[in-house]
């Protein structure tokens, strides 16, 4: 028989309060230990469920998921939100979406709320300095994208992939003298991953190599364009697709319109304003859609942790 108990029930039958037993019940500070064990007594003789106890308390909502993104303004990750949003109503999971701001800090703060609420599952976009101890009790309800740790679901981008497909177009096209900006070594994906690639390929092709390295502003992309420009150069690589709008304007101004500008994804606007810029698709909405069926999947006991990658494809923009 289903259990038709409610928090103010098990309060009567504890002789407690009701916030009392929602601070139980979420596992927050602020009750002594005797009457933690009291309620907690009172909740098993019952067969009282703890976690539909805490979605009562956090608004009526049967399901969450919390997704916590680098930036709110990113691109990538907004066309990997929105794919993963209509799937999450769908199964009958509410969203909730926070932004880490590249703070491990920021993202310590977040998982003790989540977990003092009892959300049910966490997508989490990754990023360098995340240390695998922070996720000790996420396991085996999160997925990351964009990085991986051992034990957690990922759902990883072909970067190396990305700029070699890039490469092998210009290559055909019988153009070689090749330049890149990107982003600093410390970014391990977006970062040191495309720009090894570029390097590689131009020593597997005997290339000369011409590399700049900056953030993920369109302002670095703009900076850093006079760097890598030589009187010969006859196309420009960029790690994303903000960079390359940087890379745009510079040219722009300049009055040079003979280089190719390649680039890591597609920006809406930089497809309208620039659209012979020869992109390549990381599959960001595709890893939206990976994530979600991971993160589902675990939470109903079917499959264990499990990495993806998702390969990058020429073609329009997502």
């Amino acid at each position: 028989m289903q259990n038709r108990l409610t928090i103010k029930d098990i309060a009567r039958l504890s002789g407690v309060g009701k916030s009392t037993v929602s601070r139980v019940i979420n596992n927050e500070e602020g009750v002594s230990e005797s009457t933690r064990l009291k309620v907690l007594k009172v909740v098993q003789d019952q067969n009282f469920s703890p976690s539909k106890s805490a979605r009562s308390m956090r608004g009526g909502s049967d399901k969450i998921v919390a997704i916590i993104v680098s930036r709110l303004d990113s691109p990538s990750e907004n066309q990997s939100v929105r794919a993963m949003l209509p799937m999450l109503y769908q199964q009958g999971y509410d969203p909730i979406v926070l932004e880490s701001q590249f703070c491990t800090d920021r993202v310590a703060e977040h998982l003790q709320v989540l977990e003092r609420r009892n959300i049910d599952g966490l997508i989490l976009f990754g990023f360098s300095g995340l240390d695998i101890s922070m996720f000790t009790q996420w396991h085996h309800k999160m997925v990351m994208v964009a990085r991986s740790m051992p034990g957690i679901s990922s759902v990883e981008y072909d970067n190396a992939g990305a700029v070699e497909l890039l490469m092998e177009q210009l290559i055909k096209r019988k153009i070689k003298n090749i330049s890149y900006i990107g982003v600093e070594a410390e970014d391990a994906t977006t970062g040191q991953q495309r720009s090894e690639a570029y390097i590689n390929q131009c020593r597997e092709h005997g290339l000369d190599v011409s590399i700049a390295l900056g953030n993920l502003s369109h302002q670095s992309g703009f900076d850093l364009t006079s760097q890598v420009l030589k009187p010969d150069t006859q196309a420009v690589i960029c790690a994303t697709d903000t960079i390359a709008l940087g890379v745009h304007k510079y040219l722009q101004l300049q009055g040079i319109s003979a280089i190719q500008v390649c680039c890591v994804g597609s920006h809406p606007l930089l497809n309208f304003l620039f659209p012979n810029t020869l992109s390549v698709q990381p599959g960001y909405r595709d890893s939206g859609e990976v994530a979600v069926k991971q993160l589902i999947s675990q939470l109903l006991g079917n499959s264990p942790p499990l990495q993806h990658v998702i390969s990058a494809t020429l073609g329009l923009p997502e």
